[in-house]
């Protein structure tokens, strides 16, 4: 038997004991020889007096900054909407004896939509111009009569009335049947399906809807405070949900305000040439305003104090610290552009954390 081995391990056990499980006993039982040592000084008690002569101070770092005049802009919720859209409807009441044109097809101004059977219109004509001749000869007849003498003035009047009347009668038949084609008032596409071939439209019935998007608005609404930023022709761009960008201009201001929001309605005008953008789209819109001074600090720079206002600390008086509000006007994930500063202010960049 290798009694060696095992007095070792057994030896290890004891001492691993001893360290882990009476750990204090060891420590007294080594330091019982050694009394403790005398302090080489003694620091004097901290008094009040004694703190409030050496008051703790707290390095910071501080930017010297110069505000700098920016293009600011107006930033608004808004959405897309064509700048036309008509539903075209029928003048008089006949059947649809043309084929149906399929929504989403692109039509030009004058495109033939829906085409109405005359019926006995074009019966109507003819007999109106009919009467028509028949009141030409008997106005012409009674004019040579009242030039020769055999005729009075009131049956010559009464020629010209009759005249008249007659072709009236054949503009009335002319324009009915003109109204039987029903055409696109202006390029567009069909938001919906022309009137089926067979059914019948009374005055005033749908034959399609047509809407124009190119040019196309983007409108939004902008609160009463900012209203007297915004002016006619000022650029402006959009951002819509599918990220593309749209840039335009200010083409309507509304002068009376949404009597349950309090805002105005602002329309900017934008050109849409391949239709990419649809009516009703969501859309964040910028419109310029004038420049005005702000300050580009770092994004960490900005804190919200006790009341949840948005403002940074300033150096003032050499060495005194001063919350000040700013508004944020344009930021990126490291630099941001505030207004409400002075023209120069030391802003504290590194430590605002640490001091009130």
């Amino acid at each position: 038997m290798r009694v060696l081995p095992l007095l070792t391990a057994a030896l290890v056990s004891a001492a691993l004991y001893l360290l882990v499980f009476e750990r204090d006993s060891v420590l007294a039982f080594a330091n019982a020889g050694n009394p403790p040592r005398q302090a080489a000084a003694t620091s004097p008690a901290t008094t009040p007096e004694a703190a409030d002569a050496s008051p703790q101070t707290v390095s910071v770092v501080a930017l010297h900054s110069v505000a700098r005049t920016i293009d600011t802009g107006l930033r608004l919720r808004g959405q897309t909407e064509a700048i036309r859209h008509v539903d075209v409807r029928a003048e008089t009441g006949a059947l649809v004896i043309s084929e149906p044109r399929r929504k989403g097809t692109y039509v030009h101004a004058g495109d033939l939509l829906c085409r109405l059977d005359p019926g006995t219109r074009e019966a109507a004509l003819s007999e109106a111009r009919a009467r028509l001749e028949e009141a030409q000869i008997n106005q012409r007849a009674a004019s040579r009569l009242r030039d020769k003498g055999y005729g009075s003035e009131t049956a010559a009047a009464s020629a010209d009335a009759a005249l008249r009347a007659a072709q009236a009668g054949v503009d009335r038949a002319e324009v009915e049947i003109s109204r039987l084609e029903i055409r696109a008032p202006f390029a567009g596409h069909l938001e919906s399906d022309t009137a089926e071939i067979g059914s019948l439209l009374q005055p005033g019935g749908l034959c399609a809807t047509v809407i124009q998007l190119d040019p196309i608005l983007l409108v939004g609404y902008v609160p009463e405070a900012d209203i007297t930023r915004v002016r006619l022709g000022a650029s402006a761009s959009a951002r819509l949900a599918t990220g593309q960008k749209v840039d335009g201009h200010v083409t309507f201001l509304a002068r009376a305000a949404d009597p349950t929001t309090r805002t105005f309605r602002v329309d900017i005008e934008a050109s849409n040439p391949d239709f990419s953008i649809r009516d009703g789209q969501s859309a964040d819109i910028l419109i310029d305003t004038a420049g005005q001074p702000a300050h580009l600090l770092p994004s960490s720079a900005l804190m919200l104090n006790d009341a949840g206002d948005l403002g940074v600390r300033l150096v003032v008086d050499g060495d005194r610290v001063r919350f000040a509000p700013v508004k944020l006007q344009r930021d990126t994930s490291e630099w941001a552009y505030v207004t409400g500063l002075p023209e120069v202010a030391d802003v504290i960049v590194v430590g605002q954390e640490y001091v009130t």
